[in-house]
């Protein structure tokens, strides 16, 4: 089983502004509480590998959930949330909405000049071969960002990046799937 927890509330997304790969941004108490609760979801697994994005957010709630299943978490980039650029930093209630071209779709956009959603889909889609082709026994609990959690499920369900679900997936959160 991958167990997939997204991060604990940061501080912005508090204040509502783009985190993409922003590096720095911490969880706040309620955040910290949060990766508690998810850490205690995972208590009664057999997990044996833990393995997070390098993001502070993510790595500081992996951190709280490797404390309760005893594992030490393993940084791997390519967890990352999607880069968005120059849009990073700013309040999303401040930006403008934009069109894409006409017979482009909007998962092939570049926001900001960061990555788009197909950028994405191939690099979570070649860790998650990678980490699936050599898995052993246990479950693995992967934490990451709401972005690319949606878009590792996509891939795991065999959908492209045109067919991702964006349905909400809270702050805290641990969406368990079965891999065979």
């Amino acid at each position: 089983m991958l167990h997939f927890v997204r991060h604990g509330e940061s501080t912005w997304n508090v204040e509502g502004r783009v985190q993409g790969q922003t590096p720095h941004v911490p969880l706040t108490a309620a955040g910290r509480e949060q990766a508690h609760s998810a850490a205690g979801e995972l208590a009664g697994r057999d997990a044996r590998l833990l393995v997070t994005s390098d993001l502070t957010r993510a790595l500081q709630t992996a951190e709280i959930v490797g404390r309760t299943l005893r594992l030490t978490p393993m940084l791997e980039p390519r967890l990352r949330e999607q880069s968005l650029g120059s849009l990073e930093g700013r309040l999303a209630a401040e930006l403008v909405p934009e069109t894409t071209s006409p017979g482009r779709h909007v998962s092939s956009v570049r926001w900001g000049g960061g990555e788009s959603v197909v950028d994405v889909h191939a690099r979570v889609g070649a860790y998650l071969r990678e980490l699936l082709s050599d898995r052993g026994e246990g479950d693995i609990v992967l934490v990451s960002h709401g972005d690319t959690i949606r878009i590792a499920l996509a891939y795991l369900r065999g959908h492209g990046p045109r067919d991702v679900d964006w349905s909400a997936l809270p702050n805290g959160s641990v969406t368990t799937v079965g891999v065979g």
